[in-house]
């Protein structure tokens, strides 16, 4: 496995020598630094923890100073833990988009966009009741009804309700490498990726 932390930067579309157009996300990332080198005699199991993202000095806690002192390297914003890295690095050193080639298929994981309190139309996709006519008003968009009578004389877990909606943890797969601008620390990968401009994602293969 091997893995980078990248922030989304926005979407384009790029066209093929074919003169197809394709849809890409712009990912800006790393330059990542390695804070910490876990092996299977020390830990138990091996993996290389990931720093990205500039981190004012007085926001870091002294734990966190120290952590990163140890690898030489300025206070950051995120870290990220990749285990069994198929790439052998050294405390301090950093990673880029160069261990990446276009062509290859990757892995994003990000945090989807907050939608915050949703009924059962948009968070579920329900039809609603029914049409309004005589009697029956504001039915449109109602979930209908929840729960049995005699028998349970509650609602029963799992039922489809309104609620919080997005600010989930999600992995996309299969997404294809289209571009790579290394002076940039930018990659275009097809598709579409969760999360808002700015946040925070995890590219793996």
């Amino acid at each position: 496995m091997k893995g980078i932390i990248g922030k989304k930067i926005g979407m384009t579309s790029i066209f093929t020598p074919d003169g197809k157009q394709h849809a890409c996300t712009i990912i800006e990332a790393g330059p990542c630094v390695v804070t910490q080198v876990k092996t299977q005699d020390s830990d138990g199991y091996t993996s290389l923890q990931l720093a990205f993202g500039e981190k004012k000095e007085k926001h870091t806690t002294a734990a966190e100073k120290n952590h990163f002192a140890k690898s030489n390297t300025s206070p950051k914003q995120f870290v990220k833990e990749f285990r069994n890295y198929s790439i052998a690095k050294n405390l301090g050193e950093s990673i880029t988009v160069d261990i990446f080639a276009e062509g290859d298929k990757v892995e994003v994981v990000g945090t989807s966009k907050g939608k915050g309190f949703q009924g059962v139309v948009k968070r579920h996709g329900f039809h609603g009741v029914g049409q309004q006519s005589h009697g029956q008003h504001d039915r449109q968009r109602a979930p209908g009804s929840l729960g049995n009578s005699s028998d349970a004389s509650r609602v029963m877990k799992g039922v489809r309700m309104a609620g919080r909606m997005g600010c989930d943890r999600v992995k996309v797969k299969g997404l294809k490498v289209v571009k790579i601008f290394a002076d940039k620390n930018y990659i275009l990968v097809g598709g579409s990726i969760p999360g808002h401009i700015g946040s925070i994602v995890f590219i793996q293969k």
